[in-house]
């Protein structure tokens, strides 16, 4: 079992940053897979990123790359995700998540355990 919880969200105005950061409980945290996701009011959960389990691979959905970096420290058993460049059609609950190791990174389906979310709201 994985317990994540998410912090960082917040009010910024459009062209600023946050950085959101996921704490997960367990000791086996260096296992996992790590993702984050978002979901605006009406609209589907969608991929923002993800790591390897252990670091060493990053993928990002295309409107996202460059302005967004996700990142993990396993020592703290936290993973990150530095945003820049927000634009108010970024805001969203952001939810990270866990899954097994291997590929579909993308894919909600294949992720076990989810955070409770954090909002994030950029104004223009």
């Amino acid at each position: 079992q994985v317990q994540l919880v998410e912090s960082g969200g917040g009010l910024v105005q459009a062209g600023g940053s946050l950085r959101l950061s996921c704490a997960a409980s367990g000791r086996t945290f260096s296992s996992y897979d790590m993702g984050w996701f978002r979901q605006a009011p009406g609209k589907e959960r969608e991929f923002v990123a993800a790591i390897s389990w252990s670091g060493g691979s990053t993928y990002y959905a295309d409107s996202m790359k460059g302005r967004f970096t996700i990142s993990r420290d396993n020592a703290k058993n936290t993973v990150y995700l530095q945003m820049n460049s927000l634009k108010p059609e970024d805001t969203a609950v952001y939810y990270c998540a866990a899954k097994a190791r291997g590929s579909y990174y993308y894919d909600t389906r294949r992720y076990d355990y989810w955070g409770q979310g954090t909002q994030v709201t950029v104004s223009s």
